[in-house]
């Protein structure tokens, strides 16, 4: 678990990435693939999705005002998608950026000997 702050329209929110808000945010997002895929579907999955979002934007401190919402949303969005990229690298054995970086420093201090 780790905290992130996303800050939308001057307004800092506060937002602990659980395992629960990644699943949440996970069913949003195949609620919105299914309203995309048959657009005759959004009545019935409408109510599902904003129930939600509604559930994620709770979890926020402050509060999620009407206002930010959206923007919230999409940006809880990209903070899991980003988390669960970072998870995969681990898993599959590849280095993130960071480590990128000493690498190439760590050529340089070899060659320079």
């Amino acid at each position: 678990m780790s905290s992130k702050e996303i800050s939308i329209s001057g307004t800092d929110y506060t937002i602990t990435l659980t395992d629960q808000l990644v699943n949440q945010v996970n069913n949003l997002k195949s609620l919105y693939s299914a309203a995309y895929e048959d657009p005759e579907s959004f009545e019935q999955v409408s109510s599902e999705i904003s129930a939600a979002i509604n559930e994620i934007a709770a979890q926020a401190e402050p509060p999620v005002t009407d206002d930010d919402l959206d923007g919230f949303i999409q940006e809880i969005i990209k903070v899991v998608d980003k988390k669960a990229e970072e998870i995969k690298e681990v898993l599959e054995g590849k280095p993130t950026s960071k480590p990128k970086k000493e690498a190439k420093h760590a050529k340089a201090s070899k060659s320079k000997k």
